[in-house]
């Protein structure tokens, strides 16, 4: 499915937010400035602000709000980024060097500090308290994912349930904020508001279910980052997990040790074990179920061409190849 069909309804709405980002990234130090457009103009999706775009208009929401709303998720989003790409030692983000790589761990931290900072400097300025309500509880619940994920780090006991708590509060939280706030900018009723934040944690959870399958189903190439790089640095994700619940002794025992020591050298063996105990599809089918969830919140919402645009969004979860 094409991008530039979910993101049709809100087309200037989405330049606008382009424009809004670049600006916003401006510094009188050098360094933010280059950290800041590499990572910003790495051929994300930016899925997250247009998330924010739909959700309001799709709530009836007429002003410029959104605009503003929708850069400040992304900001974060990509702070969160920056220190991700810090804490895995991670080489390669979208088929390029992550930026801790070109300008080490330090400056990728501190420029990730200022895009967190510009972004609640953002939000304060669209004045509105229920909108930092939103956000500050949204970005305690990802920094809370994060040390969970930390914890589950060569864990090879980390069970599916663990697993889910840290996606939930990591990748999906974001998006939950993001539809959120385009419904209270609507003024919806609270019906409506939980209606589209659950839509939004129902397509954040899929779309990170499906990220950790084409871990072990696509090429480097494809997926812009080194197949196995969650395993190689001890993440334990969903295929892995249910390959060690469903899989052979041997494969169990294989896995268990790729997980604690790394498993770049063994993901070959990685692979066929995920592959022979059908874990992609377990993987898949459980973000199907997350989809269908989500399209059947958005049936609280009124009718309208960026509704729509949400139903096919929550497809696109599913359906993407990178």
């Amino acid at each position: 499915m094409d991008l530039s069909t979910i993101r049709h309804p809100v087309a200037e709405d989405s330049k606008a937010v382009d424009a809004l980002i670049l600006r916003r990234l401006q510094s009188d130090v050098v360094l933010i400035n280059q950290i800041g457009h590499y990572i910003v103009n790495s051929g994300g999706k930016r899925l997250r602000p247009l998330c924010v775009l739909l959700a309001a208009r799709a709530c009836g929401y007429g002003g410029e709000r959104h605009i503003d709303l929708a850069a400040v998720v992304e900001f974060i989003h990509t702070a969160t980024l920056l220190h991700d790409d810090v804490v895995d030692s991670s080489e390669l983000r979208r088929n390029r060097d992550t930026a801790n790589v070109v300008w080490g761990n330090d400056a990728s931290v501190l420029v990730g500090d200022f895009l967190y900072s510009r972004a609640f400097e953002m939000m304060v300025d669209v004045g509105i308290m229920r909108v930092m309500d939103i956000l500050s509880h949204a970005t305690n619940r990802i920094a809370e994912g994060e040390v969970l994920q930390l914890l589950n780090t060569r864990d090879p006991d980390t069970d599916e349930s663990r697993y889910m708590e840290v996606i939930t509060r990591k990748t999906a939280t974001l998006f939950e904020a993001g539809i959120r706030l385009g419904a209270v900018l609507a003024g919806s009723s609270k019906a409506i508001e939980d209606a589209a934040a659950d839509y939004g944690l129902s397509l954040g959870i899929a779309f990170q279910l499906i990220d950790d399958a084409l871990d072990y189903s696509v090429d480097n190439a494809e997926l812009g980052k080194n197949v196995g790089d969650d395993l190689d640095e001890g993440k334990p994700t969903l295929p892995v997990i249910r390959a060690m619940a469903v899989g052979t002794p041997e494969q169990k025992a294989m896995l268990r040790n790729a997980i604690e020591n790394g498993g770049r050298e063994q993901i070959d063996a990685v692979v066929e074990a995920i592959a022979s105990t059908d874990a992609i599809a377990y993987t898949t089918q459980l973000a199907q179920t997350y989809v269908m969830r989500a399209r059947n919140a958005l049936k609280a919402l009124p009718a309208s061409a960026a509704t729509e645009a949400l139903a096919m969004m929550a497809n696109f979860a599913v359906s993407r190849t990178h």
